[in-house]
């Protein structure tokens, strides 16, 4: 004879309130018009990309053509003659994407070089004025300490996120001025050294006009509208499996159509998003949203929140998938009231679209969102409290009392990610309600 397997699900209180008769907020998009909207969004984000890219190779086409008059024009070739080169080469490594990589790589060129540069030469003309074979050994000593030195700063996490190119080239600019210095006259050197120092200038400059008033692309913006656009994104993908769910409950649909897509990309972007907030650093102070010393680490951290439920959110859509078969049994179906599901995902997904409003027009969360957090607590732990989850085995047992769990992970999450939209808000000075 065949036994059903019952599970209790307790969040280790024995005394629950009794539940309030409270109004689940209806999801605001129908299924089929949210995944339209969804791909429409896409499609506009891949133009933008696809125009960014464009007029990224444009503003460097420019830039290359304005740094080859020094060769073009005689009286600028006889100026800077053939170190004309050393301008282009730094048109070609130094012009990135954004006007902060741009800026932030060039200052670390220039830097490298003038330190390099300057040092290489100190260390050529002491050399010189040693002779003989104390002339090779300073700069074979020079060469050794201050390579290793160099080198061993670049390990540093810190050190190799903003300042790695800069001591790259320290190492490279100091061993060519002070090896080219062996067999080179006092005068010469500082003369070869001036001049490639002032290409570099040029070809700096160039640089940063271009990136800067030419359609300049900032790393911050792209950084905040990234970060914003997952809130989106996520409340979608919730959505969806809150709808799933409760196709499945009422055995509306056999099958499931939720798309986890987006979470799973957005499972890789930890690096992403470090870069473009080393990048965000660089930019000059009020170029448009944004000020000088504006918290991007705060940025990284709710991009690391974010992950997180974007993980859980696909470990909720694998549960549902997985327990299909539980959920078409009427004992299952009855045992999560819809009701009280209905109610939690649509407070989950009400909250991250205010929160996302609340980033995109930089102002400070509205008050009610606490009071919203606080019903769909209500209801998880109610559903926990008091869930019997009957199924013809334990696994299909096991993965209903998985996604309820799951839920209750989801809520906790977006708990989490208001506390840090709420310190954003207080540390980048965002604006009250009005």
């Amino acid at each position: 004879m065949e036994s059903t397997h019952v599970i209790s699900i307790t969040n280790g209180e024995d005394n629950v309130a009794p539940r309030k008769n409270t109004k689940a907020f209806k999801f605001s998009l129908p299924p089929l018009f949210s995944r339209l909207t969804e791909n429409k969004i896409h499609f506009w984000d891949k133009q933008k990309k696809d125009a960014k890219k464009i007029i990224h190779s444009i503003k460097v086409g420019i830039s290359l053509v304005l740094i080859s008059l020094l060769y073009l024009l005689d009286p600028l070739y006889e100026q800077v003659g053939e170190n004309a080169m050393w301008a282009i080469m730094t048109v070609v490594v130094t012009f990135e994407f954004s006007a902060g990589a741009t800026l932030g790589k060039g200052l670390n060129r220039g830097i490298g070089t003038i330190l390099g540069g300057g040092l290489g030469c100190i260390a050529a003309v002491l050399a010189q004025n040693l002779g003989g074979v104390a002339n090779s050994i300073l700069i074979g000593a020079s060469v050794f300490i201050f390579g290793t030195i160099a080198t061993y700063f670049r390990l540093f996490p810190s050190v190799k996120m903003r300042y790695d190119y800069g001591v790259m080239i320290f190492i490279l600019t100091f061993n060519l001025v002070v090896v080219s210095g062996v067999r080179t006259e006092d005068q010469k050197v500082w003369e070869i050294a001036r001049e490639r120092l002032l290409t570099i200038v040029m070809g700096f400059v160039v640089c940063i006009c271009v990136s800067l008033l030419i359609f300049p692309l900032w790393a911050s913006d792209e950084l905040h509208d990234s970060i914003v656009s997952r809130f989106q994104h996520l409340a979608n993908s919730l959505q969806g499996c809150m709808e799933e769910y409760v196709k499945f409950a009422s055995k509306k649909e056999n099958k499931s159509g939720a798309s986890f897509s987006v979470c799973k990309s957005l499972l890789d972007s930890k690096s992403k998003d470090e870069v473009l907030a080393n990048f965000a650093k660089w930019e000059p102070c009020r170029h448009g949203k944004f000020g000088f010393f504006y918290p991007w680490e705060k940025y990284l951290k709710i991009g690391e929140v974010l992950r997180e439920l974007a993980a859980i959110t696909l470990a909720l859509g694998g549960c549902l998938q997985s327990s299909e078969t539980a959920m078409k049994v009427e004992p299952v179906s009855q045992s999560i009231q819809m009701e009280s599901s209905e109610a939690i995902g649509s407070g989950i997904v009400w909250i991250l679209r205010e929160l996302e409003e609340s980033m995109e027009k930089k102002r400070k969360c509205e008050a009610h969102i606490s009071e919203k957090l606080k019903t769909v607590r209500e209801e998880i732990s109610l559903v926990i409290s008091t869930s019997k989850m009957a199924a013809i085995d334990n696994m299909d047992a096991l993965a209903v009392a998985s996604f309820v769990f799951l839920l209750k992970k989801v809520v906790e999450k977006v708990e989490e990610l208001t506390k840090e939209v709420e310190q954003l808000g207080d540390l980048a000075g965002f604006r009250a309600q009005t």
